[in-house]
């Protein structure tokens, strides 16, 4: 069973988190660690998920703590997935804003990303019942 708390980006071996973000390929935050570092200490919470001192999984928020907060990263290794810990990342990581309205993500367009976020209440900006929204996004 998986440990999950929250974390300072000091406290997470550079090397333990390029292992994690290489089990999971996603390979654009490998080739650029600085990158990745200054992106971790910029986030508003960690949350780490640990089997015993293996770390197993990682979900940070972006948020001004008031109006908005934007799931950045969620990642769980692949050798652990199934187990509950992605959600439980999810629900720590959020748990810290209970208080904030938007909740916001980009995610990748697969079937069992869908069926994550929406177990977590997240609804596809195309199928929103709240009323008129639009996302735009831009990638430089």
């Amino acid at each position: 069973m998986a440990i999950i708390n929250v974390v300072a980006a000091k406290d997470l071996p550079l090397s333990e988190i390029l292992e994690l973000y290489r089990a999971v390929e996603w390979l654009a935050y490998v080739n650029e660690p600085d990158t990745l570092v200054r992106a971790l200490e910029g986030s508003s919470t960690l949350v780490a998920a640990h089997d015993g001192q293996m770390l197993v999984g990682l979900a940070r928020i972006v948020s001004d703590g008031a109006s908005i907060c934007y799931l950045q990263d969620i990642l769980v290794r692949p050798s652990h997935q199934g187990r509950g810990i992605g959600r439980a990342l999810a629900e720590r990581a959020l748990g810290q804003y209970p208080h904030v309205r938007q909740k916001v993500l980009i995610t990748d367009n697969e079937p069992k990303q869908k069926a994550f976020y929406e177990a977590l209440g997240y609804t596809q900006v195309e199928e929103f019942q709240g009323g008129s929204v639009r996302v735009f996004v831009r990638f430089d």
